[in-house]
């Protein structure tokens, strides 16, 4: 669980700077998997509408939390919301690109702890519950960000 919670926290920072935006701006185009051992993992996401629908839920869950909103409030919602869809497809062998910056470039400057980290990754953890996303290929997302961690958490 820790090492999901790292992960998690690590991908949700990553993509980060400055306002909201509908779920059209961030929706991600069905690619051919890149990875096809684990395009049966991103399909149980439901491909690039369930990644976008994943990303509207999460930021929503992001900005209720009092111990998350600071880090995405004055960020640019939709850009956060398609560069993250772009990391997981990619990640998960969905055949993307992931055109962000890398980790510890978006990052710097943040001052993120464990806790701050832990505490995204709960609430990725309880957008992926709500979205119905089977709990094997939520822990396979989990395992594949987690490495993040380091470059993410920077006190």
């Amino acid at each position: 669980m820790r090492l999901s919670h790292t992960f998690l926290a690590v991908a949700l920072l990553a993509a980060t700077h400055a306002s909201p935006a509908s779920a059209a701006d961030t929706a991600v185009p069905d690619p051919a998997p890149a990875h096809p051992e684990l395009a049966g993992v991103y399909a149980q996401f439901g491909g690039a509408a369930g990644m976008t629908a994943l990303m509207d839920d999460f930021m929503a869950i992001l900005l209720e939390d009092p111990r998350t909103r600071p880090f995405f409030e004055k960020v640019d919602h939709a850009r956060v919301k398609r560069q993250l869809a772009e990391q997981f497809c990619a990640i998960l062998g969905g055949g993307c690109a992931y055109s962000g910056r890398d980790m510890r470039e978006t990052h710097a400057g943040f001052a993120i702890d464990r806790a701050d980290f832990n505490a995204l990754v709960e609430d990725l953890q309880i957008a992926m519950q709500r979205r119905g996303i089977p709990f094997r290929a939520q822990n396979r997302l989990l395992a594949l960000l987690a490495p993040m961690h380091r470059e993410v958490i920077t006190r």
